[in-house]
């Protein structure tokens, strides 16, 4: 699954200060066809048509991680304020299952060609976490040896559902 952590789903823009901002919910069939609207060759040329019609393929829309209440082992964030807004959601709900979820996050530049450079290490992340026995008491040496691997260091709490 992926998800959002924001109040709004913000897609690169003309500029760093004019991003695209839609509401989560809004189909990406329905933002394809704006970004094609506004500027077609600039969303062609920067990768961002391609990826949200990827996303078309997987899903109807995006989604917010704070209206979703499934139990997951394990969330992957690739930004530290996206790690913190999923932690303060967390922290924020009552412990009831006594299930462990594991919070990590690689630290990704926002940009198509970071996100290629990165997905084998996310992938790679985990593919060590899924064969460790137990990640609650691996966990430091599953982040060392990516670190070792990748050069990418993650960073990580452990929360409760």
């Amino acid at each position: 699954s992926s998800f959002g952590g924001g109040s709004h789903v913000k897609l690169p823009g003309p500029s760093q200060k004019e991003p695209n901002t839609y509401k989560f919910g809004t189909p990406y069939k329905d933002i394809f066809e704006d970004l094609a609207k506004k500027d077609p060759e600039l969303y062609t040329r920067n990768g961002l048509l391609r990826m949200v019609q990827r996303n078309m393929e997987v899903k109807q829309a995006p989604e917010r991680f704070q209206e979703n209440f499934e139990a997951f082992d394990v969330v992957v964030t690739f930004e530290e304020r996206v790690m913190d807004q999923v932690l303060d959601d967390l922290n924020r709900r009552p412990v009831m299952l006594m299930h462990p979820v594991l919070v990590i996050n690689l630290d990704v530049k926002d940009s198509h060609e970071e996100a290629a450079l990165a997905a084998p290490h996310a992938l790679r992340l985990c593919s060590l976490i899924d064969a460790s026995e137990e990640w609650e008491d691996e966990i430091e040496r599953i982040v060392d040896q990516l670190y070792n691997e990748t050069g990418r260091k993650a960073i990580y709490a452990i929360c409760w559902y």
